[in-house]
């Protein structure tokens, strides 16, 4: 049943069916040929089950928040300050864009919304200014996945929702992870770009003078950083409550700034709707496909099979590990959380794994998933916002950040309160 279902998701995904369609169809063929019972009378019980929680509210919310900003200009002259902080280093500007990413991810909650506005910002300079297209690029893909890992998360509301785990738990133990990596990509950065100068573009010096004024482009992000997160953790609000006031804040400093138009405002609404109706057909198609499968036994199926193999815990994970990583190859990393995590996390669990824990080390093999190919997402959006150059620039240009992504998870798996310290704390 495994095999069959999984050969089934990559030959439909191949005809380039929604992710969301695909989930359904193998959930309606799953319950006939697996199931005795007629599954598909529960289709509509199971659609309203899986969309129904509140919980899920603070995703439309989170990308609404980020739409805004982008509409705004607010993302513009956050970068445009960060350029003046960093473009000293060697690298230059690419230090500038993962920067900026990390910045913009810790109020964005989303991946490939984070990538799109770095991309649609920084190409146009990297272009002018003669970078490296390989490495700029590939900064911008990798520097967007941060948007899953700092908080707020959408992918660590969904796994929170699905595994009835404390979301603003998950969210701080992101955090330090999220940080440590945005520095790994600019250690990465900056060790190539001193071996091979070529590869940055121009190393730009601003006056004290000028630093000091940007700063202030800098304040609306981490005063929305701040009122959102902190208010969580304050006990002020739960996550879908955080995620309203943060989007009634970010409308007040888009206005204040170049003014939001209406016209800006229709399409952040515009664009919310289709980035929030896609996320929801894809879990409510993994619910159903979920339920289908559990109903054939395999769940069952993949239990006996691993404690039948009479692995060790950390064989288990190495195991675990492994299997995401080839599946993040193939297959959209949304659909690939919502489509696993109800079969794999109990399983881990069960041999004494913190869900927190396990929770940011998947979602930082999802990141993975985001960059590398032929599915990851984050390559798509950059290349989509490059004038020039081929596809395989931005993978190429991806890889070095695929290794700092790597060294994170040792580090996580051999220093575990990296992620559990704060939430122990808090």
């Amino acid at each position: 049943m495994i095999w069959t279902i999984g050969a089934a998701l990559l030959g439909l995904m191949a005809l380039s069916i929604p992710v969301g369609i695909v989930l359904f169809l193998l959930g309606i063929g799953a319950g006939q040929v697996f199931s005795s019972f007629p599954l598909l009378r529960a289709l509509g019980q199971m659609v309203w089950s899986s969309s129904a929680s509140s919980t899920l509210i603070a995703i439309p919310l989170f990308v609404l928040l980020g739409e805004i900003l982008v509409r705004g200009g607010v993302a513009a002259r956050t970068y445009a300050a960060l350029d003046r902080w960093m473009s000293w280093l060697p690298g230059g500007l690419v230090h500038a864009n993962i920067a900026t990413a990390t910045m913009f991810s810790a109020t964005s909650g989303s991946s490939v919304a984070t990538a799109a506005t770095v991309a649609t910002v920084a190409m146009p300079q990297g272009e002018k200014l003669g970078y490296d297209p390989r490495l700029f690029s590939g900064a911008i893909a990798a520097g967007g996945t941060l948007g899953i890992l700092i908080p707020p998360s959408i992918n660590l509301i969904v796994y929170g929702f699905l595994t009835e785990t404390s979301i603003p738990s998950l969210f701080v133990a992101g955090l330090v992870p999220g940080v440590l990596m945005a520095l790994g990509f600019i250690l990465v950065t900056l060790v190539l770009c001193r071996a091979r100068p070529s590869l940055g573009g121009p190393s730009i010096r601003y006056s004290r003078a000028e630093r000091l004024a940007s700063l202030w482009n800098l304040v609306p992000i981490l005063a929305l950083f701040a009122v959102v997160i902190g208010s969580i953790y304050a006990g002020w609000a739960t996550p879908t409550e955080s995620a309203a006031i943060g989007v009634a804040m970010a409308a007040v400093i888009a206005a204040c700034g170049d003014g939001l138009k209406l016209s800006a405002l229709a399409d952040a609404l515009i664009g919310t709707v289709k980035i929030s109706a896609m996320i929801m057909l894809v879990i409510t198609g993994a619910f159903f496909l979920n339920f289908a499968m559990n109903a054939g036994g395999m769940g069952r199926q993949i239990g006996e099979m691993i404690e039948g193999a009479g692995l060790t815990p950390f064989s288990t994970l190495l195991l675990v590990i492994a299997l995401y990583i080839v599946l993040g190859f193939f297959i959209e990393t949304l659909s690939l959380m919502v489509a696993t995590i109800p079969i794999i996390v109990p399983i881990m669990a069960g041999m004494g794994f913190d869900k927190i824990w396990f929770g940011v080390l998947l979602i930082i093999l999802i990141e993975m998933a985001l960059i590398t190919p032929p599915v990851g997402l984050n390559l798509f959006v950059v290349q989509a916002a490059r004038r020039t150059g081929s596809m395989n620039q931005v993978m190429a240009g991806a890889l070095p950040y695929v290794g700092v992504m790597l060294a994170m998870l040792v580090l996580l798996i051999g220093l575990p309160g990296m992620a559990l310290w704060l939430p122990s704390i808090l």
